[in-house]
């Protein structure tokens, strides 16, 4: 079975902050793949986002990266948030993209303050 458009946007958006969590602690694919005692070519897989690790890897991971499983879903979350802003901002012209990066930052600066 293979995952449809939207799903591998998941994967490969999960892919990347598992290889940015990795890369963050240091550690290379094959330190990874020991650690889970699996191939190096799985973890390469999943950081591709080729495949998508089950749970209890997912549970695996987080407790390698010293990070909880919703912080990995999380980061991907954000990631493609930032990536659809990223986007828009490419169609607008400077001052324009200027203007709204401002009033994000003041928008986060008050519900910071709220929370």
């Amino acid at each position: 079975m293979h995952p449809d458009n939207t799903h591998r946007e998941l994967f490969k958006s999960i892919g990347r902050v598992l290889a940015q969590r990795r890369e963050s602690t240091g550690l290379t694919q094959e330190q990874v793949a020991e650690v889970l005692q699996i191939g190096t070519e799985a973890v390469s897989r999943m950081e591709r986002g080729i495949t998508m690790p089950t749970i209890q890897r997912m549970a695996e991971l987080a407790d390698i990266y010293g990070c909880g499983i919703e912080e990995l879903v999380i980061a991907t979350s954000t990631s493609d948030q930032a990536e659809l802003i990223s986007q828009i901002l490419h169609t607008l012209p400077e001052a324009d993209r200027a203007m709204i990066v401002e009033v994000v930052q003041k928008i986060a600066e008050r519900l910071k303050h709220h929370l």
